[in-house]
């Protein structure tokens, strides 16, 4: 008799990453999640907009869409820069047009291989762009978008799931899955929904509800990089490191090191928010 724990196992097994195919081309769940993500966020932005009255905005109305196109191309253009340098760099390096060529050798291959925190220092670039040619203060608006972004995190890790990438370390645990692309044929820990409810979920049920506190206003950026960095960085034990890097120093992954960054820059922003609060 087969046990819910066998269907469980095996269920990254059952589902087929393509959501649907057109001669060569095809969508990903990941591609349609990550959509779904911008959807969502740019839907919470303008209820923000329309509904917190006790928040003040500098973001009019009629700008929203102007700033997610820079927020998209920020992002996706930071995200895969980032993957090429922090996880990539010496076959970066070796060929610098394998950053935006899907071909190699000749073959079509794909462009593939994005970083969550290259894509952080993308949507930050398009924000202070944005910010700038619209005479807007970026951390004013940062403050209003942060608590609206957790919930798209999910989306995005659900998508991570379903594609059967960025699985976890092996473990004996019967929360452990049969992933497609793991060639060890390992139960592995399923980290993207361990991210899904810590970085998504668990953030976002943080932030969400104290969006208008007055106090915590100004305090929501530092608190945004500190929280996730942290839920990022214990999450990462779970999560399997990535084939051609491991474990770089002192056991710790490249996404460890680089949240703990983020960690740190979060504190430091926090500091000299609550130091300039005090001044006023």
């Amino acid at each position: 008799m087969n046990t819910p724990e066998i269907y469980w196992n095996n269920l990254p097994s059952l589902i087929d990453p393509i959501v649907f195919s057109v001669g060569f081309f095809s969508v990903r769940w990941y591609s349609l999640m990550i959509l779904v993500t911008f959807l969502i966020i740019y839907l919470l932005v303008q209820w923000r907009i329309k509904h917190d009255k006790k928040t003040t905005s500098n973001l009019p109305t009629e700008k929203v869409e102007s700033l997610f196109i820079y927020l998209a191309i920020g992002v996706i253009v930071g995200a895969r820069l980032g993957y090429s340098f922090f996880y990539d760099l010496s076959a970066t390096l070796q060929n610098p047009i394998s950053i935006i060529s899907p071909f190699e050798s000749g073959s079509f291959v794909g462009i593939f291989g994005l970083s969550f925190h290259g894509g952080v220092l993308g949507t930050i670039a398009g924000g202070l762009l944005f910010c700038k040619k619209n005479n807007i203060n970026f951390l004013k608006m940062a403050n209003f978008l942060i608590p609206t972004i957790p919930l798209g995190y999910f989306f995005g890790r659900i998508g991570n799931f379903l594609n059967g990438e960025l699985f976890g370390r092996p473990t004996d645990s019967p929360i452990g899955m049969f992933f497609p692309l793991d060639e060890t044929s390992s139960l592995r820990h399923p980290s993207q929904l361990y991210e899904a409810i810590g970085e998504g979920l668990i953030l976002f049920a943080i932030l969400w509800p104290i969006r208008n506190n007055k106090r915590m206003q100004n305090f929501l950026l530092p608190l945004y990089l500190i929280l996730y960095s942290t839920i990022r960085f214990l999450i990462e034990f779970y999560r399997m490191p990535d084939n051609h890097l491991g474990l770089i120093f002192w056991n710790l992954s490249m996404g460890q090191v680089l949240s703990s960054l983020m960690f740190f820059v979060g504190l430091i922003l926090l500091i000299h928010t609550k130091k300039h609060r005090q001044r006023e």
